[in-house]
């Protein structure tokens, strides 16, 4: 589960649970972090805009684990909103003593950018940190939304 202390572009907030169904990219990232700003972000962005829908949703994590002064979630929403920022994006949440936030903790996440893609069945088919191949991940999502639909199609005959 992810555990976000405040979420941007979204009217309520997104919970992992609720999303059983459909394929879930996360995207970890912070704002000051070169190859996020540079790769990450805006992949995060064009997969939202070009596949985002009923089986697929993109969802951002700022992760802070250092520079924590600059990165607050008032220059975040600056950030997002000039950088065009339309998906979802959370802020993950904090332990107090702690400098890992909680959900990167979790996925055991090494750094920024991370991508994590979850399955319509929740398992974790992609966990990698650095730069994501595009067409590497544009033929991984194609195929998760083929088995999704496969499942459906069983689970309706």
């Amino acid at each position: 589960a992810w555990q976000v202390g405040q979420w941007f572009n979204c009217r309520q907030p997104l919970k992992l649970e609720r999303m059983r169904g459909r394929i879930v990219v996360l995207h970890a990232f912070q704002m000051l972090c070169p190859g996020c700003v540079s790769h990450g972000v805006p992949l995060a962005e064009r997969v939202h805009r070009q596949l985002a829908g009923d089986d697929l949703v993109v969802v951002g994590l700022h992760t802070v684990f250092e520079h924590h002064a600059a990165m607050t979630p008032v220059a975040l929403e600056a950030f997002l909103h000039e950088y065009q920022i339309t998906h979802p994006v959370g802020v993950d949440a904090h332990a107090p003593g702690v400098a890992i936030p909680l959900t990167m903790a979790s996925y055991g996440l090494r750094g920024t950018p991370s991508m994590v893609v979850i399955d319509h069945l929740g398992r974790i088919r992609m966990h990698e940190f650095g730069k994501v191949d595009e067409l590497l991940l544009g033929s991984m999502l194609g195929k998760l939304q083929a088995e999704a639909a496969a499942g459906r199609e069983n689970h309706s005959a």
